[in-house]
C-alpha cells in the first residue's frame, strides 16, 4: 500500500474529528480555562490564574451538600432503573417477534417526546391536586395529599421514567447474544429457573447492566430540566446550581468550576465502578 492509501483513513475521519473538537473539546477547554480565573468584585473576570473557585466549592458545606444530593439521587435512579429495566428487557427477549417489536416501540415511545414535555406531565401527576393524589384520596389510603412535587422522591420518579429506556436497550442488546439453547439445556438437566437466571442469564447480561447503569448514572447526575421543574428552586442539584451561577449570579468562573468538578466526579465514579464491577464479575461468575 502506498503512502496515499495509508493516509486515506485519516483523511476520511478528519471531518468528524474536526466537528468533535469544535463542538465538544473546545467548549470543555474554554470552561476549564475560565474556572481558573477569579471573579472581580465589580463584575467581570480577572486575569490572574487562581484555584480560588475550586477551594470555594470544596470548602463550602453548601456546595458539598448539593454534590452529595446530586450523586445520591443519581445512584438511587440507577438502582431503580436496574431493578425495573433488567426484568423488563428479559421479558422483551422472551416475547414473539411480533409482540417484541410492539413492546420496543412502547419502550422507546417516550424518547420521541421532549424531556421537558414529559417532566411537565409528571408535574401534573405529582401535584397535590394531581391524578396520583386524587386516586390515593379516593381509595382511602391517605387522608391528605402526599407531597411529591418539590421533593427528592418526585425527582427520582420522573428521572426513572425519562432514563429507563437506556437501561432496557442496553440489557436487551446483551440478551440478543444469549443462546436460548443453554437455558433449555440447564432446565432439562434439572436446574431450577432461579439457578438458570443466576448462573446462565445474569453473567451474560452483566456487560449490558454495566453500560446501561453508567449511562443512566451520568445522565441523572447531569440532568437539569427534570430537577428544575419537579424539584423547584429549593431542591438544588449541581446542574441547576451551575445555571444559577452563570445566569443569575453572573459568576461564570464559579459556574465553570462547578461544571468541571461535576464532569471529573462523573468520569472518576464511572471508571471506578466499571473496574470494580468487572473485577467482582470475574471473581463470582468465572
Amino acid at each position: 500500500m502506498n503512502a496515499h492509501g495509508k493516509l486515506l483513513p485519516y483523511w476520511l475521519s478528519a471531518p468528524g474529528v474536526l466537528v468533535l473538537l469544535a463542538l465538544v473539546a473546545l467548549p470543555l477547554v474554554i470552561t476549564l480555562s475560565l474556572s481558573l480565573y477569579p471573579q472581580l468584585p465589580a463584575g467581570g473576570v480577572g486575569d490572574q490564574l487562581t484555584m480560588v473557585n475550586y477551594t470555594d466549592v470544596l470548602g463550602d458545606s453548601y456546595f458539598r451538600e448539593i454534590f452529595l444530593r446530586t450523586f445520591g439521587m443519581a445512584a438511587l435512579v440507577t438502582l431503580v432503573c436496574i431493578a425495573v429495566g433488567v426484568p423488563e428487557a428479559y421479558a422483551l427477549s422472551c416475547l414473539s417477534e411480533r409482540w417484541r417489536a410492539v413492546s420496543i416501540v412502547i419502550v422507546l415511545g417516550p424518547m420521541l417526546i421532549s424531556v421537558v414535555v414529559r417532566t411537565l406531565g409528571w408535574a401534573v401527576l405529582l401535584g397535590n391536586q394531581g391524578v396520583i393524589n386524587q386516586l390515593l384520596l379516593a381509595s382511602g389510603l391517605v387522608t391528605e395529599p402526599v407531597k411529591l412535587m418539590f421533593t427528592l422522591t418526585g425527582v427520582v420518579i420522573a428521572l426513572v421514567h425519562v432514563l429507563i429506556p437506556f437501561m432496557v436497550l442496553a440489557v436487551w442488546a446483551s440478551l440478543q447474544k444469549l443462546d436460548g439453547a443453554t437455558e433449555q439445556a440447564a432446565l432439562s438437566l434439572g436446574a431450577g429457573l432461579p439457578t438458570v437466571l443466576w448462573r446462565i442469564v445474569l453473567p451474560q447480561v452483566i456487560p449490558g447492566v454495566l453500560s446501561g447503569g453508567l449511562i443512566v448514572f451520568s445522565l441523572a447526575a447531569s440532568a437539569f430540566a427534570t430537577p428544575a421543574i419537579i424539584g423547584g428552586r429549593r431542591l438544588k442539584v449541581v446542574a441547576t446550581t451551575i445555571y444559577d451561577e452563570f445566569l443569575s449570579n453572573l459568576n461564570w468562573p464559579l459556574g465553570s468550576a462547578l461544571a468541571v468538578l461535576l464532569l471529573v466526579i462523573v468520569l472518576v465514579t464511572s471508571l471506578g465502578l466499571s473496574r470494580l464491577i468487572e473485577r467482582r464479575y470475574k471473581q463470582v461468575f468465572q
